[in-house]
């Protein structure tokens, strides 16, 4: 495949963005155990020859991680990457039923509170066994407040203890019964990786952690790439020796949207994530391109405006069903994303069989919404237009994560504040990078933000709405953004949590996310996008539990 240099063909995207017409279905994603065994995976319609070896390149679109180990912090760009040399204790099929990938078997006790787990045998990259004392070693680096860790902290809070039975038997103590443990151990915020890089100290291991997956991080060039081999010992989750048909990938920082397509067309890349909408719809009109679009949807929530109810103005129920119900986000959906993305009328993600759906309670209504904020005092206007009340402007703090948050999606926000401001709201929208936007939030600076957070699994709506989530994480960070602080919430949460009956756990999850919307805690909008685009590469995972892709049965065709 001939390289070109990125910016040399940066120019050729501007003209291919514009030919934007309709687009097709998605795929479907695979089940952990479909591609445990060599089953159904992107791009296999392809009748283009494969070639063994060769290197995969990658352009990112996401914020680059500032470390490679997803224990650290814990958000999606590193789940992307780790997906290649990290593996999680257990997969997730698409069913949501729990598969064995690092763990064979597990059994828990009648109270909840232990779990046994049979490990596989296996090596890291580093030469390290992997056994029961390694598992230990990986909560415990998750639960130490020097790790700051976010997502993994609180994925494995309840875990009081690991207990070394054997090499092989490892027993999880926890101070109260959790039906998401195995969701959570699906995920790659916990993955599994050797003990030995572990202890180099957090500096070192953030440069190449190693785990037993398919690829080996090589070296990190800050701002420009990583660079992985292939592992030649790899072993898959049914046991049977599976090395990549690659000999490596380069996986690149590329910012800029446009710059990421052209090098996708012109073969300087072969797989791109975070395309625009009207790049995605292109690339599908053309089949001459030969580009394939992959729509895999996190798990977990779905892409969402929270409203902070812990501080005016939207500590008044009236005044965030008033914003809700003037927001009216369905045509600006429709017209930015391409039918690339539909709205939503849930707090969970469309994969997630326990969703709910409440349509009707996100109907626009710019009547209802004028009587509801002249209810709850917000009476009079000033010269601009916007509400206030005793001297005080309706006004809304939107920080805006300039690296999350695509070009469509901001368009979409600024369309959302020329729509509540005719019912009187103020929208001050402030694009921040990753590092701001955090700080912001820290600091309660906002009023209304939209946060993406992936999860497997439902359990999510604890992490998000449960009255401990105001809490900080030893990372600073905090997810419950709304400020929910709902008892009667809390305890649907909690017993949720706490039983092991699956379709016990299904009501009460489904009672929670109605007392949550509600609430008008929440404005749905869409599923977690999650688009590829992809060239001359056939064989790629798209079963991964969080919805990455991994490269271990992938090869290149050109």
């Amino acid at each position: 495949m001939r390289r070109l240099p990125l910016l040399a063909v940066a120019s050729a995207a501007t003209a291919l963005v514009l030919a934007a017409c309709s687009g097709s279905p998605a795929p479907d994603p695979s089940s952990p155990s479909d591609a445990a065994s060599g089953g159904s995976t992107a791009s296999d319609g392809t009748d283009a020859p494969t070639q063994a070896g060769g290197t995969l390149v990658y352009a990112s679109g996401d914020a680059e991680p500032t470390c490679l180990d997803p224990h650290v912090g814990g958000n999606y760009p590193q789940a992307l990457i780790s997906t290649q040399y990290l593996e999680p204790l257990v997969g997730r099929a698409a069913d949501g039923t729990t598969t064995p990938w690092l763990a064979t078997e597990w059994t828990v006790s009648e109270d909840g509170l232990t779990w046994d787990f049979t490990l596989a045998e296996r090596t890291f990259t580093d030469g390290t066994p992997f056994d029961a004392a390694a598992v230990k070693a990986n909560i415990e680096h998750l639960q130490d407040p020097d790790t700051g860790s976010s997502t993994g902290y609180l994925a494995v809070e309840k875990v009081t203890e690991v207990e070394v039975v054997d090499d092989r038997h490892a027993r999880f103590h926890l101070s109260e019964p959790d039906a998401a443990l195995l969701e959570s151990l699906a995920q790659q915020w916990t993955a599994i990786q050797s003990p030995t890089g572990l202890a180099r100290g957090m500096e070192e291991n953030c440069l190449a952690p190693a785990g037993t997956g398919p690829f080996v991080v090589t070296g990190w060039t800050p701002q420009q790439q990583v660079d992985l081999v292939a592992n030649p010992d790899y072993v898959d989750a049914t046991g049977e020796a599976a090395p990549p048909l690659l000999d490596g990938i380069t996986w690149r920082f590329v910012p800029d949207a446009a710059t990421r397509y052209a090098a996708l067309v012109s073969g300087e890349v072969d797989v791109i994530d975070n395309p625009q909408p009207d790049t995605i719809t292109a690339a599908e009109a053309d089949a001459s391109l030969g580009i394939e679009h992959i729509d895999n949807p996190r798990p977990g929530s779905v892409n969402r405006i929270e409203l902070n109810s812990g501080q005016t103005p939207f500590d008044d129920i009236r005044v965030r069903e008033a914003f809700i119900r003037s927001a009216n986000p369905g045509p600006g959906i429709e017209a930015l994303f391409s039918s690339t993305a539909v709205p939503s009328f849930s707090p969970l993600s469309s994969v997630e069989p326990v969703a709910v759906s409440r349509e009707e309670q996100f109907t626009y209504d710019l009547d209802a919404a004028n009587t509801l904020l002249d209810e709850a005092g917000w009476t009079e206007r000033d010269a601009d237009g916007y509400r206030t009340k005793d001297g005080a402007r309706l006004s809304v703090r939107f920080p805006v994560s300039t690296n999350q948050s695509v070009p469509a999606e901001q368009a979409l926000f600024q369309q959302i504040q020329a729509n509540v401001k005719e019912a009187g709201f103020e929208v001050v929208l402030t694009p921040l990078d990753l590092g701001a936007w955090y700080a912001a939030l820290g600091a309660h600076e906002y009023e209304a933000v939209s946060a993406p957070y992936t999860k497997v699994g439902p359990d999510v709506l604890r992490i998000l709405y449960h009255s401990s989530g105001t809490e900080p994480a030893p990372s600073g960070y905090f997810a419950n953004h709304a400020y929910v602080r709902d008892a009667e919430l809390d305890a649907l949460l909690d017993e949720a949590s706490a039983t092991q009956d699956a379709a016990q756990r299904a009501d009460l999850l489904e009672q929670a996310q109605v007392r949550i919307l509600e609430g008008y805690y929440i404005l749905p909008l869409y599923d977690q996008q999650n688009h590829f685009l992809v060239r001359g590469v056939t064989g790629i995972d798209t079963s991964n539990p969080v919805a990455t892709l991994s490269f271990q049965t992938a090869s290149l065709t050109d």
